[in-house]
């Protein structure tokens, strides 16, 4: 059984233990340098539009997302996200690389909107929570009270009603295991429960909306880069039963995840794992980028679908 090193077991972290573990924290990576650089390179390409400002003394932190230059109101809208979760490398990576790569072939077709970095501090320091300790993607509701997620949500109010496709791009790590599951249990005062890692790449649909078909579309999509991870003994993957290849669903909006902000009729979360001895973190952002494409693209095929 793993001990989390901050709190007393079976009582919630106050403002206290919340102090120790932010002290513990530190910078790992520059999102000056590997995102705000990137992004910078793209401005041949995209408007960029600052949504947002996070100000975490002494750090503060500029909130960009990509908007197709030459915008058509009479084309439906793409949102993609990465980041919600800083630490998950392959949700930042894997969107830059389908906007410098890939974006181009959408010009015509779709208006994109692509937030590449949600979570910038957690990115610096290769962490799930924000430096209150709360995860933003659990925070995307009504009077947020996370930065990270109410910025976004502001950002993508207008444009909500008329997305047509949604993709938050996500990947799941050892470190899941070893640090930020205990961490959360320590955090709200309960028992830790070992889990699994998936070994490979799967999605999360929408349990009050799901769309097999568009999710299905996605997997033998990603299928031609990396491995699908396969349901457990109980036929599950991270508890939750797994109703096609590679596929699960939650209640997106139920649980403040990124993916329900929107109205958009085909909406998913994608999840790789960049541990795998199967597979390499390059791996992981092209599967990023790829099931991007193949969202985009099974959404304007049936866009039209009763």
């Amino acid at each position: 059984m793993i001990s989390y090193p901050i709190g007393t077991p079976g009582r919630p972290w106050g403002d206290a233990e919340k102090a120790e573990w932010l002290s513990r924290q530190r910078k790992r990576r520059s999102y000056t340098g590997e995102v705000l650089g990137a992004i910078e390179r793209l401005r041949t390409l995209f408007d960029v539009e600052q949504y947002g400002r996070l100000d975490y003394p002494p750090d503060s932190y500029p909130l960009l997302a990509l908007r197709s230059r030459g915008w058509r109101d009479d084309l439906p809208a793409v949102l993609v996200t990465g980041g919600v979760h800083g630490y998950e490398t392959s949700g930042v990576q894997g969107a830059l690389r389908f906007a410098a790569r890939h974006a181009a072939d959408c010009a015509g077709r779709v208006n994109l909107l692509i937030a590449p970095c949600v979570s910038p501090w957690g990115y610096e320091r290769i962490h799930r929570w924000n430096p209150d300790a709360l995860d933003p993607n659990r925070s995307f509701r009504e009077n947020s009270p996370a930065g990270e997620s109410a910025a976004l949500m502001r950002f993508v109010a207008p444009y909500r009603e008329r997305v047509l496709m949604h993709i938050d791009l996500h990947e799941t790590t050892d470190s899941d295991e070893s640090e930020f599951r205990p961490a959360l249990a320590a955090r709200d005062g309960k028992p830790f429960e070992p889990g699994t890692i998936p070994d490979g790449f799967y999605l999360v649909d929408d349990v009050e909306h799901p769309q097999p078909g568009f999710q299905q579309a996605i997997i033998a999509a990603v299928a031609k880069v990396t491995h699908i991870a396969p349901a457990d003994e109980k036929g599950e993957i991270i508890g939750s039963p797994v109703v096609a290849p590679g596929v699960i669903r939650y209640p997106l909006r139920q649980l403040g995840l990124c993916a329900g902000i929107t109205s958009a009729r085909y909406r998913t979360t994608t999840e790789v794992y960049p541990d795998s001895p199967r597979a390499t973190p390059e791996q992981c952002n092209i599967a990023q980028a790829t099931a991007v494409c193949a969202a985009i693209d099974y959404a304007l095929a049936h866009a039209s679908d009763p």
